[in-house]
């Protein structure tokens, strides 16, 4: 499900306040990391998540495999902050 600009421009905008709620640290992107993020996505639909890569090419890598595996859309990346939107059931973010 492509999001269109103006769910994009309004799901970063909702994204700004929140905080960081999973890391991937030193280990990489592991089982358990994956783990939490379902889970977090399907509680918050909308998620900030601090990738602790060493180089770029290797934070997108990994931004690629999270929003495949998760079937969620990457709203937006800065850094080593990525946030992830993926609609929920009872859809509380109404985009």
């Amino acid at each position: 499900m492509p999001l269109s600009q103006k769910q994009v421009k309004k799901l970063r905008k909702l994204a700004h306040h929140k905080k960081v709620v999973v890391i991937v640290g030193q280990h990489g992107l592991t089982d358990a990391v994956m783990f939490e993020i379902d889970n977090a996505l399907e509680i918050h639909e909308l998620l900030k998540v601090r990738i602790n890569a060493s180089d770029k090419s290797e934070r997108n890598q990994i931004i690629e495999r999270i929003a495949q595996q998760t079937q969620s859309e990457v709203v937006q990346s800065i850094g080593h902050v990525a946030v992830f939107y993926r609609q929920g059931d009872d859809n509380q973010l109404s985009i």
